[in-house]
């Protein structure tokens, strides 16, 4: 499916998109209960009239009520937890050069994008990156790493606040947040129950269940084996093309498209490995931090599997952005006077 060319659509997609995804979660869940529901009932049918029987979808209202719970956690706080996840630390007051320059290009960005001054972080970490989370304008952050400080220019520093300026304008940090908190929430819980499943599974009481109970059971176990895969997998199908769209508003905030292709050349070239930024919270950033194949390639499986766009098209598109801005040609000649 293709995305929406403009900022306006890209704000109403995100905003659905965000919807839908809550939605499916919530269902997932639903679902986890209700199988776990009908296998109880299935254990229980030929037990004695004087013992259990399971007829009330207790763990279906239980574990929706955690869905909803979880995911009103994500919405309120996925930001913060993110930003714990790598060790961030709040620039409240600068204390070098380096921290003051950046807070400096953090407010004009602000202004030229027309939204409020974003909370500011430092993570260290030998990984040039930045990223921005959040679910809205109002409660957005900006992270970067203090190698980005000592790598990059000034005018090469304002273009990447820029660039993740545009993913606040455009919502993508409120879709981008949530992804990163429900990945990481349904990973964590797919991995102890499924640990508690392998303890407990098999014995004579399974011997209980009929063909349909045990169909049942395999694919409610199947479902918590693949639901941190799947989570994962909708991360990364996120569509790369909001990364070209911030670039693009970058470009129009700093009118300097040039030193966004410049830091992003920058930001390419280290091979440092990355050791805060985690695979959770690695769609967030402006260039991907886990230097996956998928993201060097195109075609539509890398499209599908690739969080960010490979960074030479980016640059390329940057820098024809550049050339159309210098060249003499762009601009208008007054036509000779008669």
């Amino acid at each position: 499916m293709n995305e929406p060319p403009n900022l306006f659509a890209q704000q109403a997609a995100n905003r659905r998109r965000s919807r839908w995804l809550v939605a499916a979660f919530l269902v997932f869940f639903l679902w986890l209960g209700l199988g776990a529901d009908l296998l109880a009932y299935g254990l229980t049918a030929d037990s004695p009239p004087d013992q259990y029987h399971h007829v009330f979808p207790w763990f279906g209202i239980l574990l929706l009520g955690l869905g909803i719970a979880l995911a009103r956690w994500g919405w309120m706080s996925g930001s913060n937890a993110v930003l714990w996840s790598t060790g961030a630390r709040e620039i409240t007051a600068p204390t070098t050069p380096a921290e003051q320059q950046l807070v400096d290009v953090v407010d004009e960005m602000a202004i030229a994008a027309g939204v409020p001054r974003p909370r500011l972080f430092i993570i260290a970490d030998p990984d040039p990156n930045a990223f921005s989370t959040g679910r809205d304008p109002a409660s957005a952050s900006i992270a970067v790493t203090t190698t980005l400080l000592s790598l990059c220019s000034r005018d090469e520093l304002q273009a990447v606040i820029a660039h993740e300026m545009g993913h606040i304008k455009n919502f993508d940090v409120r879709l981008m947040t949530l992804l990163a908190t429900l990945v990481g929430v349904v990973a964590i819980m797919s991995h102890g129950l499924r640990r508690i499943m392998f303890q407990t599974s098999g014995g004579s009481r399974s011997n209980k269940l009929g063909p349909v109970y045990i169909l049942v059971f395999v694919v409610w176990f199947v479902s918590w084996l693949v639901a941190p895969i799947v989570t994962q997998l909708m991360a990364l199908a996120v569509s790369r093309k909001r990364e070209y769209l911030a670039d693009a508003m970058a470009a129009q905030f700093t009118r300097n498209p040039s030193a966004l292709a410049s830091a992003l050349h920058k930001i390419e070239q280290p091979n440092a490995p990355k050791s805060a930024i985690t695979g959770g919270a690695a769609h967030l950033c402006i260039a991907d931090p886990l230097g996956r194949d998928s993201s060097t390639k195109e075609g539509w499986w890398a499209d599908f599997l690739g969080t960010h766009p490979p960074m030479r098209l980016r640059i390329e598109r940057l820098n024809a952005m550049g050339y159309l801005t210098a060249s003499p040609s762009a601009q208008t000649t007054p036509a000779p006077a008669t």
